[in-house]
């Protein structure tokens, strides 16, 4: 009996060391991108198509996983119905047609996969590339700091009249739901819709508190991967993999959560337009918004957002590597415990942002790690940050400066099928020193 409480101790002290250890950027006792993840889905056989969907849905429907449905043109799912998805289902988007699937205000969608079994909206064309079709939207009533209420019209170039009220978002509830995304991978998404616009691989436009969001995956998008516009979301578990835009863009006032979630970039697939991990402003234009209204508000958790290159130092000269986290005028963000690893430089303030006390504790980073970036936290055209690293640099803020390598830092990021973003244990060696970059 001694012997076994001896075993379960030990065990138990093991766990407790490993969460310890690891308790920057993501983390689990074990690693919960297995199965549901797909890191090479152009090898994916999905099968061939056997329904179709198209048109309005306007009443309660339920989708299975026996067959393969192909989403083509514009689908709205309206007048309060909900859309239920089977885990296991998967869901292709027509690339002729520009394909999307829209939940509009008042409707709902559950996708509610499983590890085993996760759900998956992919691409038509037997070679599969970034932007063959639109991508997921979800529109919903909470609020925003825009003037008015929102519209997603420009995304459909060819909008049926029946269809215009269906592409509306903003209110006032802020504790709505618009349904539960959960085990979903969205693969090649972020379709061309006008001269410079794109869709979102998942746009979340006012999107309610309690809508469920977790174990997500965004790939090979065109655009941006996750873009969430007002409302108040909460992102559990998120994935974004080699998008050509940004990986998490915040805007309009949202109030956001993102926890223990990942980021993975290439410098050779990027958009030129500045992509970056994580963007968090308040407006795209000051003329649209009400300054009445909350700015945008993010609470970024465990996160860890890495650059995968071959040669860092080469790509920076080249131009191909940007900074990680961008932070805009009048927006806020709360970053805890996270992973920032190969970009230049780490963090970019806006230019407009005074750098005082008051606004400093607007946009906190504590318990960081930062690791082999080009600079760490800077002023957006200014190469002196000298107030901003003995702010930062402060060791109340606990935050940890490194310069190893991918493979010294991370579990396996070389497994191309089953890669472990996780730190690696017992191999961090850390400082409190920002000059050690």
């Amino acid at each position: 009996m001694k012997s076994l409480i001896k075993i379960v101790f030990i065990f138990l002290f093991a766990i407790g060391n490993i969460c310890a250890q690891q308790e920057k950027g993501i983390v689990g006792v074990n690693n919960w991108l297995n199965n549901w993840t797909e890191f090479k889905p152009s090898q994916q056989d999905y099968g061939e198509v056997t329904q179709i969907i198209t048109g309005n849905i306007i009443e309660d429907t339920k989708l299975y996983k026996r067959y393969r449905y192909l989403l083509l043109g514009n689908v709205f799912v309206a007048n309060d119905a909900t859309l239920t998805i089977e885990p296991g289902t998967v869901i292709i988007g027509d690339y002729e047609s520009k394909a999307s699937l829209t939940i509009s205000k008042g409707a709902k969608i559950i996708a509610d996969g499983s590890e085993t079994d996760p759900i998956v909206f992919t691409s038509n064309r037997s070679v599969k590339r970034a932007g063959d079709w639109g991508g997921l939207i979800l529109l919903g009533d909470a609020p925003m700091n825009k003037f008015g209420n929102g519209s997603v019209s420009n995304y459909y170039t060819d909008l049926d009249q029946s269809s215009y009220g269906y592409v509306n978002y903003g209110g006032e509830t802020a504790n709505g739901t618009s349904g539960i995304l959960r085990y979903v991978r969205i693969e090649y998404a972020g379709k061309r819709i006008g001269r410079t616009d794109y869709f979102s691989g998942l746009l979340l436009a006012c999107v309610g508190n309690e809508t469920i969001l977790e174990n997500i995956m965004v790939s090979y998008a065109a655009n941006n991967a996750f873009e969430i516009i007002g409302g108040g979301v909460n992102l559990n578990k998120a994935v974004s993999y080699k998008s050509n835009g940004i990986d998490f863009k915040f805007n309009y006032g949202t109030q956001s959560v993102i926890s223990n979630s990942l980021a993975v970039r290439s410098p050779y697939i990027s958009s030129s337009n500045g992509s970056r991990c994580l963007q968090a402003l308040s407006y795209s234009n000051n003329k649209e918004v009400d300054f009445s209204k909350k700015g945008t508000f993010v609470d970024a958790d465990n996160l860890t957002v890495l650059n995968l290159s071959d040669n860092l130092s080469n790509d920076i000269k080249m131009g191909l590597v940007k900074e990680a986290i961008f932070i805009g005028e009048n927006a806020s963000l709360d970053m805890n415990k996270s992973v920032i690893s190969g970009f230049n430089p780490a963090v970019l303030l806006a230019e407009k942002i005074t750098i005082n006390q008051e606004n400093l504790e607007k946009i906190k980073f504590s318990e960081m790690y930062f690791n082999n970036c080009n600079g760490n936290i800077f002023v957006e055209h200014n190469s002196n940050n000298e107030d901003l690293e003995n702010w930062y640099g402060n060791s109340a803020f606990f935050n940890v400066y490194s310069k190893g390598v991918d493979s010294q830092t991370f579990i396996d990021v070389q497994n191309e099928r089953r890669p472990d973003f996780r730190l690696k244990i017992n191999k961090i060696i850390a400082t409190n020193d920002i000059n050690e970059n």
